[in-house]
């Protein structure tokens, strides 16, 4: 009991002091591994936290660490689960066997697993520190997944880490499993816990390669149920699929197009103007789509505006006939003359002066950089923009 109050003592005087006063030598180590065994729950907890600033000397003194401490893996109470966990993983980064490394994430498994088991506040706090754990060691937990599957009377803060905890444990093994549950979500009542899921889809998609096709399909499928957050929450996620694997999953831009007059959401619209203008040559009537956009354009959030001109000027490059001709005018005029938005204005203006002095150069440009921010280039009076080809990269100098 006294080592254990010194201990509480010397830390909070270390917390609120910049030089070291705390220092465990080896010596003081050993004392306090003893006094470990004898001590209360919450004496435990502080020598454990204090032994976590402890730099091992070797592989073999990290191991001594790891086998006085194991045995708190199995306590009744979480803070010296959880403490106990932090020194393994600590201790674990300078033991080299991978026999020993193996057999430990073994053991740390059940204790974890158990934790998600107690009330929803303790399962939350237990939530937080797994989610770390994984990013880190994603083997402890690798067979473990289904422990994270939401049940119906979890509170939304515990849904939402398991949904975290789930993305960064899917696998090539495991993803049907996961895009079951995620799809099951997905018709929940709560909107955030289902926009959520939806995203969750996205990401699994985009980390997953051999799993994005599944992803979409399912994807697809929530569309088809046509609530209009879930249709566009699917819009945003394809929209980074599309970006992540390009020219490949193009033939389900038409399903995405019947659902355009639903669009309110900012994000949702500037996705859809993205796959529009990023596949224009391969949408018949893409010049009407985007037209259906222009007659709100003054009163659109910058990101939509931003969204639009870029689309409006692939439009252009990709087709360039009469029509996306007179959009791309009046796109350019209302973000130059109409518009108070910095970022806007200085990218309509660097699009018009390229495409008056080299359209081509533009098409790499757009190709390039789809979301594109210049609020940083000088677009004043004085300055012209330049692109050097053998770099491919525009320049800036002062006019004479």
């Amino acid at each position: 009991m006294v080592v254990a109050n010194a201990v509480a003592a010397l830390a909070e005087i270390q917390d609120s002091s910049a030089r070291p006063i705390f220092e465990i030598t080896s010596h003081t180590l050993t004392k306090l591994l003893t006094a470990l065994n004898e001590c209360t729950e919450w004496g435990q907890v502080f020598i454990l936290d204090s032994l976590s600033r402890y730099k091992a000397t070797d592989a073999r003194d990290a191991e001594n660490i790891v086998e006085r401490v194991t045995p708190r893996l199995q306590h009744a109470n979480c803070a010296v689960v959880l403490s106990a966990v932090k020194i393994i993983l600590l201790q674990m980064e300078l033991i080299t066997s991978t026999d020993v490394v193996r057999n430990l994430c073994k053991k740390m498994a059940p204790p974890l697993v158990t934790l998600l088991s107690a009330e929803p506040e303790i399962q939350y706090v237990a939530l937080r520190n797994i989610n770390l754990i994984v990013q880190k060691r994603p083997t402890i937990l690798a067979h473990e997944i289904k422990v994270f599957f939401c049940k119906y009377n979890d509170p939304i803060y515990v849904k939402m880490e398991k949904l975290e905890i789930m993305i960064k444990l899917a696998s090539d093994r495991n993803i049907d499993q996961v895009l079951l549950e995620f799809k099951e979500y997905a018709t929940e009542v709560d909107v955030d816990f289902v926009r959520k899921a939806v995203r969750a889809i996205g990401r699994c998609a985009i980390k997953l390669e051999r799993a994005a096709e599944r992803c979409i399909s399912v994807l697809l499928e929530l569309i088809k149920i046509k609530v209009n957050y879930v249709v566009q929450e699917a819009i945003i996620v394809i929209k980074d699929i599309f970006r992540r694997y390009p020219n490949t999953y193009e033939s389900i831009i038409a399903t995405l197009c019947e659902s355009l007059d639903t669009l309110d959401e900012p994000e949702a619209k500037a996705s859809m103007i993205w796959i529009i203008g990023e596949y224009a040559e391969r949408i018949d009537n893409a010049d009407e789509l985007l037209e259906s956009f222009l007659d709100t354009f003054p009163e659109e959030p910058a990101l939509v505006q931003l969204q639009l001109l870029t689309a409006t000027v692939k439009l252009f490059l990709k087709k360039p006939t009469e029509g996306p001709q007179q959009m791309i005018q009046a796109v350019l005029n209302n973000a130059t003359v109409e518009t108070d938005n910095p970022d806007l204005r200085d990218r309509a203006y660097i699009y018009w002066r390229l495409l008056s002095t080299d359209p081509e150069v533009l098409k790499v440009y757009t190709s390039h950089l789809p979301i594109l921010c210049l609020s940083d280039i000088p677009m004043t009076t004085g300055y012209v923009c330049g692109f050097d080809r053998q770099q491919k990269m525009l320049f800036w100098q002062r006019s004479l």
